[in-house]
Parts: structure tokens; C-alpha cells; sequence
């Protein structure tokens, strides 16, 4: 059985993360869940990009940029030590993202889609809104993203609302996740496929 296991950005990764981000360029996908490391596609180096991407915990630091404090992680599948994806947990959202926007923010690469994947990762972005103590998380769609949308659905997430978001002009489904209870009731389907190592460290 596939297990995986969440890692922070780092240095160490660099050409792993650079060849992740070029591959949704590839297949003309949109990218989500990365936080600031991105940002290489907008002629920031990688240094700058990860500097970023990790600064964005810092609550003064997110504001001075105009945004909520985040946590990026990345996706590791534990038996070829490769990113299949990245997940952003956020917290203190501005007010805009009270309306659309989202406590996490999530993405598989192309080429291991369909897999199930983004479920394990998302039970493992729940378990780090948890141990920020969030209660309830929101998480939003395109309507027709039906990927994601069946993979909150796979997960207990309740539609919230569905509607325009004002920013994009995209009718967009904002479904909400009880942490707590969410994680205890999917516990048997998804936390068997933890990685468990108490070398890793998810400071």
C-alpha cells in the first residue's frame, strides 16, 4: 500500500520543485496549493520564491503583502521519494477570502491525477489545520472543477453556497469542513496511508 507524508519546501528540493511547477506549464494547468514558489514563473529566482513561501507564516509579514498567514507543504509518496503534490494551509484569512477564498488551497501534477491522491492530501492538510486549532475550514471550487469537487465531497465537506465570485467572474461552490470531526470519521480510509516517521518534522 502507497503511503505519503507531508514535507516543508526546502532548498534541498529545488530542481524537484522547479520540474513540479513546469509540468503543470506542460499540460496547460492551472496551479494551486503551492503558495509563493510559483512565483519562479514570474522571473522570481527559486531562493526568492522559497524565502517567500516560508516567510508567509509570519502574520506581519502576510500583511505587509496584503495576505493571510500560510503554511506550503509539500506531497511526498514515501516509496519513491517524489512530489506528487502541494498543499497551503491558511489562517487569519483577510475579509475578502471570508467571502471566496480558502483555508486551503490544494494540487496533484498532471501526470498522477486520478489516482486518489488528492484526498490523502487534504486529510493531511486537515490534520495541519487541527494543529493550528482551526475548527472549521472553507474550501472553494469552480463548479466545474469536478476533481476537487468530488474529492471535498469524498471527504464530508458540506456545500456551503454557490456563487459568483466577484474577482473572476466564476461561479464557484464554497463547501466547509468540520476539522475535528472530519478528521475522526475518515480516519480508517485515509490515515492508513500516513507515512509514519518520527524523523519527520512538520514545525
Amino acid at each position: 500500500m502507497e503511503s505519503f507524508y507531508l514535507e516543508k519546501p526546502s532548498i534541498e528540493r529545488k530542481n524537484e520543485i522547479i520540474d513540479y511547477i513546469n509540468e503543470f506549464v506542460l499540460y496547460n494547468s492551472d496551479i494551486n496549493g503551492t503558495g509563493s514558489l510559483d512565483k519562479i514563473l514570474e522571473g522570481y529566482t527559486f531562493e526568492q520564491a522559497l524565502e517567500r513561501c516560508l516567510n508567509m507564516e509570519n502574520e506581519e509579514y502576510a500583511k505587509s503583502l496584503g495576505r493571510c498567514q500560510s503554511k506550503t507543504f509539500l506531497l511526498i509518496r514515501e516509496n519513491d521519494n517524489k512530489i506528487i503534490g502541494m498543499i497551503n494551509v491558511r489562517w487569519n484569512l483577510t475579509e475578502e477570502m471570508k467571502q471566496f477564498g480558502r483555508n486551503i488551497g490544494y494540487g496533484i501534477r498532471p501526470t498522477e491525477r486520478r489516482k486518489g491522491y488528492n484526498k490523502i492530501n487534504l486529510y493531511l492538510g486537515l490534520l495541519e489545520a487541527q494543529k493550528l486549532k482551526l475548527d472549521k475550514v472553507m474550501l472553494d471550487c469552480d463548479v466545474n472543477n469536478i476533481g476537487s469537487a468530488k474529492t471535498m465531497q469524498a471527504l464530508g465537506g458540506t456545500l456551503g453556497r454557490t456563487e459568483i465570485d466577484p474577482c473572476d467572474g466564476v461561479l464557484t461552490s464554497v463547501y466547509w469542513f468540520n476539522v475535528d470531526e472530519t478528521i475522526n470519521k475518515y480516519k480508517d480510509t485515509f490515515g492508513k496511508h500516513i507515512y509514519k516517521n518520527d524523523n519527520l518534522s512538520m514545525k
